[in-house]
């Protein structure tokens, strides 16, 4: 299921100069902002637009092109190194009082085409093609995905005994996050952390749909390219963080709409009235029960409580599929929130200012704060081979790009 690789990782003191957030948790703009003055962040590979003109197509050819040759630098010049033997490594993330372990390690792609490694949503075809064609250009997976696994006594164990050790870096990020790797290579410790999860029966995509998606296509077509594949090149695997369960924490995700669909806000009520509880507050609302929901509209917070009850079933009792069956299409003829322009989501860590601002500022009419979906319910829906609804689960914090990439040749 997992395998040991000779990861490229920043050149020891170069960590801080490199490592940047997730690809796709910055638009172009933010992301040029972000690398301005650092000439070796790896924004500069992950978000290459920043390096060409500001109206440059973020999926023209060009910019794979740029991205490959910022790898190619940052290669050439030392900054990033490859290790001589394969390894598996310890990352830490440190966000305020919450710490998370895992292991970076690289995951067998015919464990997710079989769906040992369980998915939990679609993939957008776009998306989908712009991992493809990253990775492909690049020849390395430089995004790794966030997996998730029931935790195991072997692995706390071994995982807080190379905590104990120096780390090989540490690096606090702009937004005061903590990350810290260690590498595992002693030969006992690769053995146990193979073994141990050999004899898993699923690990859990968290985070990382569309870059575990790419990477399976990439693999098809090498095999298909290769006469003399073997099942050994590292095309079959893909770069994965693997976190236990029970250290991984998932924010609410929530959800503003554009206008009121031609009603007034006393209409808005009043059908709502049919199906929920509504109480007025004084104060921002922020769900703490399944079935409970938040809503600002002209200036004001509102608890609605759903009065029907909540089905048996794993994908129709989640928060977001209750909203969006109760309110969100029948009272805002929203049924496709994947392409519909008046709807969009904003993660828990902007916290309920993030929705507010979003309303008072005029451009959108109301936001609905939610309960956040628990990783047992990604779990239960994984396992009953389901998918969620987009956008259900927004997980903190984020891993870093650039601390690891798995290079396919």
């Amino acid at each position: 299921m997992l395998k040991p690789f000779r990861g490229l990782r920043p050149a020891r003191g170069r960590a801080a100069d490199v490592a940047a957030p997730p690809y796709d948790v910055l638009n172009s703009a933010e992301a040029r902002q972000r690398a301005a003055g650092k000439p070796w962040s790896f924004l500069h590979i992950s978000k290459p637009e920043i390096d060409l003109p500001s109206d440059t197509d973020p999926y023209d050819a060009a910019v794979y092109a740029k991205g490959k040759e910022s790898f190619a630098r940052m290669i050439s010049e030392g900054v990033l190194q490859q290790d001589s033997t394969p390894c598996y490594y310890l990352y830490r993330l440190v966000m305020g009082s919450h710490t998370q372990t895992g292991l970076v390690a690289a995951a067998a792609v015919d464990d997710y085409d079989s769906n040992r490694i369980r998915k939990h949503e679609f993939t957008r075809p776009d998306k989908e093609d712009d991992r493809v064609r990253q990775i492909d250009t690049l020849n390395a997976q430089t995004g790794p995905v966030f997996l998730t696994y029931r935790a195991h006594p072997a692995m706390d164990a071994l995982m807080q005994r190379i905590a104990a050790t120096p780390p090989e870096l540490a690096v606090t990020a702009d937004d005061a996050v903590e990350h810290t790797l260690w590498v595992i290579d002693q030969a006992a410790d690769i053995t146990l952390i193979t073994s141990t999860f050999a004899a898993l029966d699923n690990l859990y995509i968290a985070d990382g749909h569309h870059r575990s998606a790419a990477a399976s296509r990439i693999c098809q077509q090498r095999r298909k390219d290769n006469p003399d594949h073997t099942g050994d090149e590292p095309y079959n695997t893909f770069l994965s963080v693997i976190f236990p369960d029970n250290q991984v924490q998932i924010f609410d995700y929530n959800r503003v709409i554009s206008d009121l669909n031609g009603m007034t806000v006393d209409e808005l009520l009043f059908r709502i009235g049919d199906n929920f509880t509504i109480t007025p507050r004084q104060q921002a609302v922020k769900p703490r029960m399944r079935g409970s929901f938040g809503m600002y509209v002209s200036g004001r917070w509102y608890q609605i409580d759903l009065d029907a009850n909540i089905p048996d079933d794993p994908v129709a009792s989640l928060d977001v599929s209750l909203l969006a069956r109760h309110v969100i299409e029948p009272l805002f003829g929203i049924s496709d929130p994947r392409r519909d322009k008046r709807i969009d989501f904003v993660g828990g860590i902007r916290g309920m200012e993030g929705l507010q601002q979003r309303v008072d500022s005029g451009e959108m009419a109301i936001a609905f704060s939610l309960y956040p979906t628990t990783l047992a319910d990604l779990m239960t829906v994984a396992d009953s081979g389901e998918v969620m609804p987009p956008k259900s689960t927004w997980f903190e914090p984020k891993l870093a790009d650039g601390l690891v990439s798995l290079r396919l040749d």
